[in-house]
């Protein structure tokens, strides 16, 4: 008697066989039955953990078919080289071993002085370098208005501006809103200085002095700490040097910068 095959699937419907790719960190990838997508930051005992780009955590099992690569079902496998340990850039977000900084963008991100362009640099320098955005300083904000008309922003190439001490009816979130527009997006933080941006608790006080009104902000502060005030440049490369990552950082700061890297990337 003949036999049959007691499979009657017909072949197209077979699942096919799906390429195994190792969940080397950074890896972008989606688990389609929630939707979530993210960078591999770890992969081990049979689960992989997702980043996605607002910093959100997701651990999911390593599933036959359980991910898309770039539309394309895959299986994860745990990489050869074994446990993948989370690598992160200062400014929090998941780093890409071996990427190549972009060719600069037309657009650009603006900060108000040295200092503030010395920071954003220091926490966010990987990320903006992949993004391909530069990052330069004004001398204050008073000729932000003819610096914005020159630079004549548009769809590509957007300008995004961070102030100091942006809080509203002040000369500067006057100057902010004479010069917003779909291309340009001016953002602050409330922050006299940018150093005042740096937690107190990362370079061992209890808190940022308050200073009289009318006084330098800066001379104030060094003279109420104790730190020289006829030098605030060597100050300011000592406080830099306590600053390791975002965590360091205000919240208030932080978001801000963000906001400007999106806006001139989208």
């Amino acid at each position: 008697m003949r036999q049959y095959s007691a499979d009657l699937t017909p072949p197209w419907k077979k699942s096919q066989p799906v390429p195994e790719v190792p969940a080397e960190p950074g890896l972008v990838v989606e688990e389609p039955g929630t939707g979530f997508c993210g960078a591999v930051t770890g992969c081990e005992a049979g689960t992989v953990t997702l980043e996605d780009r607002f910093g959100k955590r997701r651990v999911f099992p390593l599933q036959p078919r359980g991910f898309l690569l770039e539309g394309r079902a895959v299986t994860l496998v745990r990489p050869a080289s074994g446990p993948v340990r989370p690598t992160r850039t200062a400014s929090g977000s998941v780093a890409v071993p071996g990427a190549r900084a972009r060719v600069a963008r037309a657009g650009r991100i603006y900060v108000e002085g040295r200092h503030d362009a010395e920071l954003v640099e220091k926490v966010w320098g990987d990320d903006l370098r992949i993004e391909g955005v530069v990052v330069e300083y004004l001398e204050g904000v008073d000729d932000l208005p003819s610096i914005v008309a020159d630079f004549a922003p548009g769809p590509d190439a957007r300008l995004g501006v961070l102030v100091d001490h942006l809080v509203p009816g002040s000369k500067e979130w006057r100057i902010a809103e004479s010069v917003t527009s779909e291309h340009a997006l001016v953002v602050g933080h409330p922050y006299i200085d940018i150093w005042e941006a740096v937690k107190p608790t990362s370079l061992g006080i209890d808190a940022w002095p308050r200073v009289p009104h009318g006084q330098d902000w800066k001379t104030g502060v060094c003279r109420a700490l104790g730190w020289p005030p006829e030098n605030t440049g060597a100050v300011w490369q000592a406080i830099l040097a306590r600053v390791g990552s975002y965590k360091d950082l205000e919240p208030e700061l932080l978001g801000r910068v963000e906001e400007l890297i999106d806006f001139v990337t989208t």
